[in-house]
């Protein structure tokens, strides 16, 4: 099972409360005055403490409700004065990180289950579309399940598995989801032949160079039940549009390795 980290809200609120085990001197005092507060009763954002601590305040909300993390606005807020201010903590160390186990535990939990759940979505959304699009006019299939339609045909040569390749490409999900693409750098990629996802290592051995082809690949030729970052989601079946624009010569590719 693939360990989840705790989200940057959580860790962040671990880090300040066991920054409470140290000897500190804060530069905040239990006897300190009331920032100045607005008409509507909220501090005034004059100076830069008070600017930038604002900031910091508002980005981590932001994280936090982005990562759905359970806080209640009050106790957080609690929490943070007393952990500044040096008062004394309404909770014990143990206890607190009591809890913090326990809200780990149930993230892990439900991002578990949202994987699962995701994971069947795709398998099943990839079989249909697989199963429509073998038919589709231009379409070619191998006998690994790799799907392929010639959008710009060429009589270059071929690329093998220890070659390395110049490509220019654009991947997308099912959906039309964008979530990788030279083109958008404005630069080409190379890379190894055998380096890359095996439906990719699968066809470009069969392109010519200066060809460009549409790959349809099902996840067990591409990122499998592990996905890739976060937009590949567990099992899913990802579309490319692939040009070969050169196969590197040998002599270029032993001066790269040096």
């Amino acid at each position: 099972m693939k360990k989840y980290a705790l989200p940057l809200a959580l860790a962040t609120v671990a880090s300040l409360q066991a920054c409470n085990k140290q000897p500190t001197t804060s530069p905040v005092t239990e006897t300190a005055a009331p920032p100045a507060a607005s008409a509507a009763g909220a501090p005034v954002l004059e100076s830069f403490e008070q600017r930038f601590s604002y900031g910091i305040g508002y980005n981590q909300g932001v994280t936090m409700k982005q990562q759905q993390v359970p806080v209640d606005v009050d106790a957080f807020a609690s929490g943070l004065h007393d952990s500044l201010t040096g008062a004394e903590s309404r909770m014990t160390q143990e206890e607190i990180e009591k809890e913090l186990r326990a809200y780990g535990a149930k993230r892990q939990a439900l991002e578990e289950t949202q994987r699962e759940e995701s994971s069947a979505i795709n398998t099943t959304a990839g079989k249909e579309f697989l199963a429509t699009n073998a038919s589709a006019e231009g379409v070619i299939v191998t006998e690994t399940g790799l799907q392929y339609q010639i959008l710009e045909a060429a009589e270059g040569a071929k690329p093998g598995a220890e070659d390395t390749v110049e490509v220019h490409y654009r991947g997308t999900l099912l959906d039309g989801t964008e979530f990788d693409s030279s083109y958008s750098r404005g630069q080409t990629v190379s890379f190894g032949v055998g380096q890359v996802i095996p439906g990719w290592t699968e066809a470009l051995q069969l392109m010519p160079v200066g060809s460009k082809w549409k790959l349809f690949i099902p996840s067990e030729l591409a990122y499998g039940a592990g996905g890739a970052g976060g937009v590949i989601g567990p099992n899913a079946t990802l579309i490319f549009e692939v040009e070969l624009v050169a196969i590197a010569a040998p002599e270029a590719e032993e001066a790269a390795a040096k």
